[in-house]
């Protein structure tokens, strides 16, 4: 499928969806409330089949937080990337655990560097960093080390 015939596609399963022309990838950027649909049928849609999430990040844009999810299809080779732009002082999307299994530990390492509260997700608690480091998010923008050697 064609990045046309895949914004056809998209746009018939949420009409709010907008595109990006830049990049590798067909960019697609939603309201972060359609997630856990759209992100249903992005997976069971017989044409679309997006059966593989191999990336799953977030990025500070110092005014708002944004999710980007990378996507492919194993059946079909085709790849989209899905950018929904959060609040930055109360970050939350639904998890995508259940839909793609590989979010699980992606989304646990989310929270913990950039603080995203990850809704219904099964196992959301620290990853990475010691106990006592709830609350500090290191890689937000407004982040400073406690020896300073880091400041944005």
């Amino acid at each position: 499928m064609t990045n046309e015939e895949l914004k056809i596609k998209l746009s018939e399963l949420l009409s709010t969806v907008t595109f990006e022309e830049a990049g590798q990838w067909l960019n697609v950027n939603m309201d972060p409330k359609d997630w856990l649909s759209f992100a249903g049928s992005l997976r069971n849609h017989p044409e679309l089949n997006f059966d593989y999430l191999f990336c799953l990040t977030c990025i500070d844009w110092k005014t708002h937080l944004s999710m980007v999810y990378h996507l492919e299809s194993t059946q079909y080779r085709h790849t989209i990337v899905i950018k929904s732009k959060l609040d930055r002082n109360q970050p939350q999307i639904e998890s995508a655990s259940y839909i793609w299994r590989t979010a699980e530990f992606h989304e646990r390492e989310v929270y913990e560097l950039f603080g995203v509260n990850f809704l219904n997700h099964p196992d959301l608690r620290l990853l990475i960093l010691p106990d006592g480091w709830e609350g500090k998010f290191p890689l937000r923008k407004d982040f400073e080390d406690p020896v300073n050697m880091i400041r944005l």
